[in-house]
């Protein structure tokens, strides 16, 4: 018989496909006379990512060993083992790819393969009516279909491989919460975090090694990775002669 069908997973945007290039060209050693770090790597240190030593060959946050209940990624560095929280890692780099699309070139629309119509509520479609600007500056293309209906045709390309209804949905309750449009320049922020979360990894994601490692490189090239957007922190690392203790090693 035929082989038994299994649902795929869609894909989470990391740049798998260009990860061998992207880490000969980050962590290629530094000639004699080069005395400054690339311009994309943030130092170690500063950035709040783990300091390690110049001839490992090692990035900060080390290569992919395994995956955790669904949650975390193991990696290993130079110095020990380092545990990152996946979601809140991937949320702090959507959110900061938002932030730079929003306030320099804005964000660009991604056309739905098909649009959708979408039941709001009529006070929900009263808004989505109201910060039509608004939404249009995010990336979204709606139109009002019904007293209480949207017609959705575009989402924000950054997050195109996020769940179009409960992003808008979130989204609209953003916007009816902050008020009028003139308010949401302050609540950006918050709002651009929303829409993050949306794109982020799941719980319980079965991410690929080269996935995963991917995941760290982007961490290790984005401004405050060590938070998520909600000020918790995204990784910890455990060094070598902690990990000893733990087993009463040495003495």
């Amino acid at each position: 018989g035929g082989g038994q069908w299994r649902p795929q997973q869609s894909p989470l945007g990391l740049r798998v496909a260009d990860a061998p290039s992207a880490y000969a060209a980050l962590y290629a050693q530094p000639r004699a006379d080069d005395d400054a770090a690339p311009a994309s790597m943030p130092v170690p240190g500063q950035s709040g990512l783990p300091a390690t030593s110049a001839d490992s060959g090692v990035p900060p946050l080390g290569y992919a060993i395994a995956q955790l209940h669904g949650i975390y990624i193991l990696a290993e560095n130079a110095e020990g083992l380092i545990v990152v929280d996946m979601h809140a890692a991937h949320e702090r780099i959507g959110y900061e790819r938002l932030k730079t699309a929003h306030d320099g070139i804005g964000l660009h629309a991604q056309p739905l393969l098909v649009p959708i119509t979408l039941a709001v509520g009529e006070r929900d479609a009263d808004t989505a009516e109201r910060e039509a600007d608004t939404l249009v500056a995010l990336g979204f293309e709606i139109t009002r279909s019904g007293p209480g209906s949207l017609h959705v045709r575009s989402i924000p390309a950054l997050l195109a491989n996020a769940e179009p209804e409960g992003l808008l949905r979130d989204v609209l309750t953003d916007l009816r919460e902050h008020g009028q449009s003139r308010r949401i320049a302050s609540a950006r922020d918050e709002l651009l975090s929303t829409m993050a979360c949306h794109g982020a990894v799941r719980a319980n994601r079965r991410l690929t090694v080269p996935e995963m490692n991917a995941l760290l490189r982007d961490m290790e090239i984005t401004e405050r990775s060590g938070q998520c957007n909600h000020g918790r922190p995204t990784w910890a690392r455990f060094s070598l002669a902690e990990i000893d203790r733990w087993f009463l090693r040495g003495r």
